[in-house]
């Protein structure tokens, strides 16, 4: 064999080394697909095989009524009348918010509470609302209420302001009540004796997780 027979079979061997070299296990060469990990698997939210969490589980009239019979302190009777009117005009609430608030006005006045939230399946949850008034109102009072909550599912919806509805207020056997709605979820707070000051002023409750003192 002459010198360049050799010299061509041995750059012929030295280029097959250097690209197998190059070309290292798990290594996509110039004409491979890359190996890429495959993509985690999906979240609840993204599949719809997934079921959804369940809606909240409503309350019956008989609960409602001994509930609010005994957090008010008014008579059964009393609180039925209140709950019938209710139960009438929107069905079964899906939670209810038991708690305590004082107002006052010049006019121009303001409502403070704070409260437990409580729905079925779930843990009570601590709330707390505000909000202006406006109207023909003077004077002050502290007072049980006791709010029913409509279309509520999740205890995070409940974080919003609550504009009065018009013409909503009423009286059944000295329990006062009225509705608060934004969207498809409405409120409506019961109250008895001094905390009733219904049909005399017009504004909206804001809940939150923390007491605010502004209450705008």
């Amino acid at each position: 064999m002459d010198r360049r027979t050799l010299i061509v079979s041995g750059l012929a061997t030295l280029g097959a080394a250097g690209a197998a070299k190059a070309q290292e296990p798990g290594q996509p060469g110039p004409y491979q697909t890359p190996n890429y990990p495959a993509a985690p698997p999906p979240y609840p939210g993204q599949n719809p095989g997934y079921p959804g969490p369940a809606p909240a589980e409503p309350f019956t009239r008989e609960e409602m009524v001994n509930n609010v019979s005994d957090f008010l302190g008014v008579t059964a009777e009393a609180a039925g009348g209140a709950i019938e009117r209710v139960f009438r005009d929107n069905g079964r609430p899906t939670a209810y918010i038991a708690g305590q608030e004082a107002s006052g006005a010049i006019s121009v006045g303001a409502r403070y509470g704070k409260g437990l939230l409580y729905m079925k399946n779930r843990e009570p949850l601590e709330v707390f609302w505000q909000g202006p008034s406006v109207g023909w109102d003077l004077g002050g009072n502290a007072s049980r209420v006791f709010t029913l909550c409509y279309n509520l599912q999740y205890p995070e919806i409940l974080f919003q302001r609550f504009p009065g509805v018009e013409g909503s207020a009423y009286l059944v056997g000295g329990v006062g009540v009225n509705y608060l709605r934004s969207d498809e979820v409405i409120l409506a707070p019961i109250r008895a004796g001094v905390g009733l000051r219904l049909g005399a002023n017009i504004g909206y409750l804001g809940f939150s997780r923390k007491r605010r003192v502004w209450p705008f």
